[in-house]
């Protein structure tokens, strides 16, 4: 299984990544072994399963690469979050 994931440090920046283990990635990220993510704490806030690792990264490049796809995913969580 691979994962597309979304996560958000405590100044609201999202960060985007895939990975084939989203728990171990988490954990690099929070105790800073990431040097994209270093020096912040980040918090899980959304995430997609895929079975391919193509599909992941192409996911994943899409999401980057174009800025209504990212808007898009941007609205998305914070759509979920006001249905807490």
């Amino acid at each position: 299984m691979y994962d597309v994931y979304v996560i958000e440090n405590e100044m609201h920046e999202l960060y985007f990544s895939s990975t084939n283990d989203l728990k171990r990635r988490l954990l690099e990220h929070q105790s800073h072994k990431n040097i994209a993510t270093k020096g912040h704490d980040w918090t899980l806030v959304y995430y997609e399963a895929y079975q391919s690792e193509t599909d992941a990264r192409v996911r994943e490049q899409a999401i980057k690469r174009f800025g209504g796809t990212q808007k898009h995913l941007k609205n998305r969580i914070a759509r979920s979050r006001r249905s807490d």
